[in-house]
Protein backbone atom coordinates (compact mmCIF):
# COMPACT_ATOMS: atom_id res chain seq x y z
CA UNK A 1 0.00 0.00 0.00
CA UNK A 2 1.49 3.84 -0.70
CA UNK A 3 3.07 5.35 2.31
CA UNK A 4 1.42 8.75 1.69
CA UNK A 5 -1.91 7.44 2.02
CA UNK A 6 -1.07 5.20 4.87
CA UNK A 7 -0.08 8.57 6.61
CA UNK A 8 -3.14 10.32 5.51
CA UNK A 9 -5.66 7.49 7.07
CA UNK A 10 -3.35 7.89 10.29
CA UNK A 11 -3.77 11.61 10.45
CA UNK A 12 -7.26 11.65 9.53
CA UNK A 13 -7.66 8.94 12.65
CA UNK A 14 -5.78 10.73 15.13
CA UNK A 15 -7.81 13.89 14.15
CA UNK A 16 -11.07 12.32 14.67
CA UNK A 17 -10.01 10.46 18.19
CA UNK A 18 -9.04 14.25 18.93
CA UNK A 19 -11.79 16.00 17.94
CA UNK A 20 -14.00 13.18 19.47
CA UNK A 21 -12.57 13.69 23.09
CA UNK A 22 -12.60 17.21 23.10
CA UNK A 23 -16.07 17.38 21.79
CA UNK A 24 -17.82 17.61 25.52
CA UNK A 25 -17.23 21.63 25.51
CA UNK A 26 -20.30 21.71 23.13
CA UNK A 27 -22.26 20.51 26.24
CA UNK A 28 -23.78 22.55 28.43
CA UNK A 29 -22.16 22.63 31.74
CA UNK A 30 -24.13 20.76 33.91
CA UNK A 31 -25.07 22.20 37.63
CA UNK A 32 -25.96 20.13 40.51
CA UNK A 33 -27.15 21.37 43.63
CA UNK A 34 -27.76 19.03 46.91
CA UNK A 35 -30.13 20.33 49.60
CA UNK A 36 -30.99 18.87 53.11
CA UNK A 37 -34.04 18.37 53.25
CA UNK A 38 -34.00 16.49 56.54
CA UNK A 39 -35.47 17.10 59.99
CA UNK A 40 -34.50 20.28 61.51
CA UNK A 41 -30.94 19.91 63.84
CA UNK A 42 -30.57 16.86 61.47
CA UNK A 43 -26.95 17.40 59.55
CA UNK A 44 -26.03 16.06 55.94
CA UNK A 45 -22.74 14.79 55.29
CA UNK A 46 -22.64 14.35 51.18
CA UNK A 47 -19.14 12.54 49.56
CA UNK A 48 -19.30 12.84 46.13
CA UNK A 49 -17.28 11.80 43.73
CA UNK A 50 -16.79 10.17 39.61
CA UNK A 51 -14.76 8.13 38.32
CA UNK A 52 -12.15 11.10 37.38
CA UNK A 53 -12.54 13.30 40.42
CA UNK A 54 -12.72 13.54 44.30
CA UNK A 55 -15.21 16.51 45.83
CA UNK A 56 -14.68 16.03 48.83
CA UNK A 57 -16.88 15.78 52.52
CA UNK A 58 -19.06 18.38 52.79
CA UNK A 59 -21.19 18.76 55.90
CA UNK A 60 -24.83 20.47 55.17
CA UNK A 61 -26.86 21.50 57.93
CA UNK A 62 -30.97 21.77 57.92
CA UNK A 63 -32.15 23.31 54.02
CA UNK A 64 -28.29 23.90 53.15
CA UNK A 65 -26.92 22.55 50.16
CA UNK A 66 -23.56 21.57 48.62
CA UNK A 67 -22.97 22.62 44.60
CA UNK A 68 -20.70 21.58 42.13
CA UNK A 69 -20.24 22.24 38.10
CA UNK A 70 -18.87 19.63 35.29
CA UNK A 71 -19.17 19.97 31.73
CA UNK A 72 -21.16 16.31 30.76
CA UNK A 73 -18.54 13.44 28.80
CA UNK A 74 -19.90 13.78 24.55
CA UNK A 75 -20.33 9.84 25.22
CA UNK A 76 -23.33 10.09 27.44
CA UNK A 77 -21.72 8.19 30.28
CA UNK A 78 -20.38 11.04 32.75
CA UNK A 79 -21.32 9.86 36.13
CA UNK A 80 -21.25 11.43 39.60
CA UNK A 81 -21.91 9.29 43.23
CA UNK A 82 -22.73 10.07 46.54
CA UNK A 83 -22.36 8.78 49.97
CA UNK A 84 -24.85 10.57 52.59
CA UNK A 85 -25.09 10.18 56.26
CA UNK A 86 -26.88 11.36 59.06
CA UNK A 87 -27.46 10.04 62.34
CA UNK A 88 -25.74 6.59 61.62
CA UNK A 89 -27.76 6.29 58.64
CA UNK A 90 -25.49 5.70 55.33
CA UNK A 91 -26.69 5.67 51.74
CA UNK A 92 -25.04 5.63 48.19
CA UNK A 93 -27.09 7.48 45.03
CA UNK A 94 -26.02 8.34 41.46
CA UNK A 95 -26.38 11.77 41.87
CA UNK A 96 -25.98 12.62 38.28
CA UNK A 97 -26.08 10.11 35.58
CA UNK A 98 -26.00 11.32 32.16
CA UNK A 99 -28.76 8.98 30.13
CA UNK A 100 -31.26 9.76 32.96
CA UNK A 101 -30.66 13.35 33.95
CA UNK A 102 -29.63 15.13 30.53
CA UNK A 103 -33.53 14.95 29.73
CA UNK A 104 -34.25 16.70 32.84
CA UNK A 105 -31.96 19.47 33.66
CA UNK A 106 -28.62 21.28 33.13
CA UNK A 107 -29.17 22.44 36.53
CA UNK A 108 -30.02 20.00 38.67
CA UNK A 109 -31.88 20.72 42.19
CA UNK A 110 -31.80 17.73 44.65
CA UNK A 111 -33.46 17.72 47.91
CA UNK A 112 -32.31 14.61 50.35
CA UNK A 113 -34.90 13.75 52.96
CA UNK A 114 -35.71 10.79 55.03
CA UNK A 115 -37.40 9.06 52.27
CA UNK A 116 -34.39 9.60 49.32
CA UNK A 117 -33.48 11.70 46.95
CA UNK A 118 -35.75 13.83 44.90
CA UNK A 119 -35.13 15.24 41.89
CA UNK A 120 -37.45 19.18 40.99
CA UNK A 121 -39.41 18.66 38.08
CA UNK A 122 -39.12 21.78 36.20
CA UNK A 123 -42.76 21.45 34.42
CA UNK A 124 -44.54 20.30 37.79
CA UNK A 125 -41.85 22.82 40.53
CA UNK A 126 -42.00 20.15 42.56
CA UNK A 127 -39.69 17.72 44.02
CA UNK A 128 -41.46 14.00 42.27
CA UNK A 129 -38.27 13.06 40.44
CA UNK A 130 -37.87 11.02 43.28
CA UNK A 131 -35.82 7.50 43.15
CA UNK A 132 -34.81 4.83 45.58
CA UNK A 133 -31.25 5.07 47.50
CA UNK A 134 -28.56 2.28 45.25
CA UNK A 135 -28.69 -1.30 46.24
CA UNK A 136 -26.72 -2.76 49.09
CA UNK A 137 -26.20 1.25 50.43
Amino acid sequence: MNPQLINMVWLLSLTVLFVASEASFLLHKADILIYNDLNFGTKLTVHCKSKNNDLGVHILGYRNHFEFKFRPQFWGNTLFFCRMQWNGTSHRFDIYEQNRDIRHCNRCLWNVSLKGPCMLNYKTSKYDICYPWNAGS
